[in-house]
């Protein structure tokens, strides 16, 4: 099952937090935000269920003062309760058919897969967009699937296209700048950055440079297709 009208709803570029303290994921929200960036996931590992909600309800207020939307990693029932606009669960976290029982049909969510049998699995539900990875290894993530590679976007989106599904895909895993170009030419609809970002020396100034690099490539495939 596919929700096509959602699609228009899901940025092109997704940030995701990390840090171990909630002034660390609070203050990485509020840099990006004024660098522009319009979509933040709130990943929070290893904290209470208190200290997530109250983290999650402070990054909430942020995302709304700036017309941006705020995705709960896993604490599907957390993001249920404050009314977050969306979850994104993991092929080891809660089942999507439970997600939707908790968040509503019309919930933004979004879901892990690294093979094109996650795509089809994800596809029988609603969901927003799947998030496809990794790419490379990276650290962010314990524990890690086989890295895919460009070549391997390449495949799954042709396989996608076979399909005739038409599910959002956004990129994940130890992406840095130089990738994102041929990424976005791959077919997928946007990337997701975590460390690239939250470990810069001027996090605003390098989401900033994503956000430039991601519509360079857009308008350069408009001009191109045109």
């Amino acid at each position: 099952m596919e929700d096509i009208s959602k699609r228009a709803s899901v940025a092109r570029l997704h940030f995701i937090t990390q840090g171990e303290t909630p002034r660390e994921h609070l203050q990485q929200i509020e840099e990006v935000l004024t660098a522009g960036v319009r979509w933040v996931q709130l990943r929070m590992k290893k904290q209470s269920l208190q200290v997530v909600e109250e983290t999650a309800r402070r990054a909430l207020e942020m995302t709304r003062s700036a017309a941006a939307c705020l995705i709960l990693n896993d604490y599907v029932e957390v993001a249920a309760r404050i009314g977050a606009d969306g979850v994104h669960v993991g092929k080891e976290d809660m089942p999507l058919n439970q997600v939707f029982h908790c968040m509503g049909q019309r919930a933004l969510v979004g879901a892990t897969a690294n093979t094109f049998e996650d795509i089809q699995a994800h596809a029988l539900y609603p969901v927003s967009y799947v998030g496809l990875g990794p790419y490379r290894f990276t650290q962010t993530k314990e524990k890690l699937s086989p890295t895919l590679g460009l070549e391997g976007y390449k495949r799954l989106m042709q396989q996608m296209k076979a399909a005739a599904l038409s599910i959002p895909v956004i990129a994940i895993g130890g992406i840095r700048l130089e990738d994102i170009p041929a990424l976005l030419r791959s077919g997928v609809w946007g990337i997701a950055l975590s460390g690239f970002i939250a470990h810069a020396s001027d996090r605003k100034a390098q989401a900033r440079r994503v956000l430039d690099t991601i519509e360079a490539e857009l308008c350069r495939s408009a001009d191109y297709s045109s």
